[in-house]
């Protein structure tokens, strides 16, 4: 069994084909990038099942995303936000529910699925939010948010003196003194809360999926020495081990959907009002 084949496989992005290419740069569909716009479409489709459907199933489901929309607006969004909640609450919905779709997608064995019914397009699936590009993506989203959101409540001159936080009743030149150096700190300090929302998101959905491959390799690496020990020893063992992780696994898409909403919640709200 070549688990670098393996792990480059389940881990990692891979193009699938070619779309198009402008001023020389070309652009191609990735695993990933479709399993974005599969999840994104399987949102929609849920979602607005959940508003618009008929039926028992359908009236379960609404009133759970109910229960989700109404705790992240009461408990997170207008905690942070305040009277600014109402014009973000849709960002913040829209962030968790995609996050939470991406990893719950991730443990789908979709590729495999595929394979096992003979059918040629294999290549999809995947963790997206396992990929650093797409958390990095997602902060940088949340970056935009912070600025234009602080422009928009504080005005320019506002979110610059927002930015460059002086004593009001220091002298005028400790001001032209301090107010570079605390533009500095507030961006070293604004550039490690978007550092810290990709690396966290990325790292704890990839370590995940890299423990199940590591219990699952057991049963071929004791199977490479002894077959009959592979299969009957640390087989039971293994596949329990990746039941389990797989379960805790749902149990941590849902916490670090929660985590990177609230997270991004925290810091634009820290930049709408003035410190």
């Amino acid at each position: 069994m070549n688990m670098d084949h393996v792990l480059a496989h389940h881990l990692l992005d891979h193009k699938i084909a070619d779309l198009f290419s402008l001023h020389g740069i070309a652009f191609a569909l990735s695993k990933h990038l479709l399993t974005m716009w599969i999840v994104g479409i399987g949102l929609l489709a849920i979602l607005s099942y959940a508003v618009h459907g008929k039926g028992e199933f359908a009236k379960i489901l609404r009133h759970a995303v109910e229960v989700i929309v109404l705790y992240l607006r009461d408990e997170v969004v207008e905690p942070l936000l305040g009277h600014d909640a109402h014009k973000y609450l849709h960002y913040f919905l829209s962030l968790f529910f995609f996050i939470l779709g991406c990893n719950y997608f991730g443990l789908i064995p979709l590729g495999d699925i595929l394979r096992a019914l003979h059918i040629p397009f294999t290549d999809v699936g995947g963790t997206a939010t396992g990929n650093i590009g797409v958390t990095a993506g997602l902060a940088l989203c949340t970056l935009g948010l912070i600025v234009v959101g602080s422009v928009r409540a504080l005005g320019p001159v506002g979110f610059i003196k927002n930015f460059m936080p002086v004593p009001a009743d220091l002298h005028w030149s400790m001001k032209i003194v301090l107010m570079p150096l605390m533009g500095v700190i507030e961006l070293i300090g604004l550039v490690v809360k978007i550092f810290a929302l990709t690396v966290r998101l990325f790292a704890n959905m990839i370590a995940g999926h890299i423990v199940i491959l590591g219990f699952f390799s057991l049963i071929f690496i004791i199977g490479s020495a002894s077959q009959h020990l592979g299969i009957f020893a640390a087989g039971p063992f293994a596949l329990g081990m990746v039941t389990f992780v797989n379960f805790l696994e749902i149990l941590v898409g849902l916490l670090q959907a929660f985590i990177f909403t609230l997270l991004t919640a925290v810091f634009v709200g820290s930049m709408l009002h003035a410190h």
